[in-house]
């Protein structure tokens, strides 16, 4: 199956990254159709006689079939929380660790090559949030609810379904997703998990309570978060992309989000190759 349409989005603030998506559209634009998010299209300079010059949130209506992220897991996240039922994403890894962008610099060219006669992806589960019934961007990788003041606890409510949890007094939760087990969650002590699993991730951050541990639940599962102290800001933020303010008796409600995000498998490095080969 030779693929028609392809999408191109790039990490704006390095250098490395816009020489990359020059050379893919250089390689690629004869043999398909490449559509360029704008923001992309201004900071390497084409106009839309020569490439199409695309929005994200419209790609997919437009017939792009996998989207090329180059950059690192930031541009891979704040491109994602921009479509409700994304693209497949190849992402070549610009950045560091780089646990959503696969394909190094030198072989994204081939890599590109082969996808376009043909590929598959993986899907992985994504968290929707609301505010106060009011519908944020889907979080990828976590959603954290922190204090807005440094060395201040913050005192919530969970409560998953029906059942509601002690109140937690920390610095914090992080509620992640398999595929942000190995970030954030993990540095504040939470379990890898296998993106395979469906599942969310509950992890206090700093908790005054021993007994406070990180905690698994389905992902499925309504999880309802009030701040209890008045007076105290609390901060949200999704995948690191988008912060919102939080105040007593706010209300932030977690469930698995209707479309997973999906991304073109491109590697040799399975999931627990990856945990050997980049965080050791």
């Amino acid at each position: 199956m030779k693929i028609k349409k392809i999408g191109l989005v790039s990490r704006l603030d390095h250098e490395g990254a816009l020489e990359m998506t020059k050379s893919i559209i250089d390689e690629f634009s004869s043999v398909v159709e490449i559509a360029v998010s704008p923001n992309t299209a201004k900071e390497i300079g084409i106009e839309d006689d020569f490439i199409r010059i695309e929005a994200i949130e419209d790609m997919r209506n437009t017939g792009v079939e996998f989207l090329i992220v180059v950059g690192g897991d930031g541009t891979v996240l704040l491109t994602l929380s921009r479509m409700y039922d994304p693209i497949p994403i190849l992402g070549i890894n610009m950045g560091k660790v780089g646990f959503l962008v696969d394909t190094d610099p030198e072989e994204a060219l081939s890599t590109v090559e082969k996808a376009l006669h043909g590929f598959t992806y993986n899907e992985q589960i994504r968290l929707g949030v609301s505010l106060n019934g009011d519908i944020l961007p889907p979080a990828t990788n976590e959603i954290v609810l922190m204090t807005g003041r440094p060395a201040k606890i913050l005192t919530t409510k969970v409560k998953i379904d029906d059942y509601e949890l002690e109140e937690l007094r920390s610095d914090g939760i992080v509620f992640s997703t398999p595929t942000g087990s190995t970030a954030y969650a993990m540095s504040a002590g939470g379990p890898i998990i296998d993106p395979r699993v469906n599942a969310a991730l509950i992890v206090p951050l700093a908790p005054f309570k021993l007994s406070s541990r990180p905690l698994v639940v389905p992902a499925n599962c309504v999880i309802n978060v009030e701040t209890t102290i008045p007076e105290k800001e609390a901060i949200l933020v999704i995948d690191g992309q988008h912060t919102y303010k939080i105040h007593e008796n706010h209300v932030v409600t977690l469930t698995k989000a209707d479309q997973p995000a999906r991304f073109v498998k491109s590697s040799i490095y399975r999931f627990y190759d990856k945990i050997q080969y980049k965080l050791c």
